[in-house]
């Protein structure tokens, strides 16, 4: 059975977990955007963050500058670009993850995937906020809210 692709915000953390581990939640993660089973949203800030962090001195032990400047870049062309959201209210602990929850709310996605407990930790009424092994279980299972009971 083939499963409709899930759009959702994939915070940066995830992301550069995926771009420097081959296995974990996180890499398969990458492998199901490879596949088109799941459609990260992104915007000029996400991809700026994730430019900035992957561009780290720290980061050449596990892939070249170019080889994540690629990586940004396959990302922005395999996800679906949105503007930077305009309002952006405070609803973390963390104000800086803000913009991720104002970006789900803007395109309407199925979920934030994030590693992040300042994200994790947060019970949102009209957004679920997933761990990547979170997603990864929805994904397997057919995506089935537990919570709600709808996909």
């Amino acid at each position: 059975m083939v499963r409709s692709p899930r759009r959702v915000v994939v915070d940066p953390n995830v992301l550069v977990s995926g771009a420097i581990s081959t296995g974990g939640a996180s890499a398969e993660i990458i492998d199901l955007i490879d596949a088109a089973l799941i459609v990260p949203i992104v915007s000029p800030a996400l991809l700026a963050e994730l430019s900035e962090v992957l561009g780290r001195e720290k980061f050449r032990r596990y892939l070249d500058l170019e080889s994540a400047m690629a990586y940004v870049v396959e990302l922005e062309r395999l996800g679906e670009t949105w503007d930077d959201p305009d309002d952006v209210s405070r609803v973390s602990r963390d104000p800086t993850d803000d913009y991720l929850i104002a970006l789900a709310h803007a395109a309407e996605v199925d979920a934030i995937v994030s590693g992040d407990s300042d994200l994790t930790s947060l019970e949102l009424p009209d957004l679920a906020v997933l761990s990547p092994r979170g997603l990864l279980e929805a994904v397997a299972t057919g995506g089935q809210d537990e919570r709600s009971g709808r996909s």
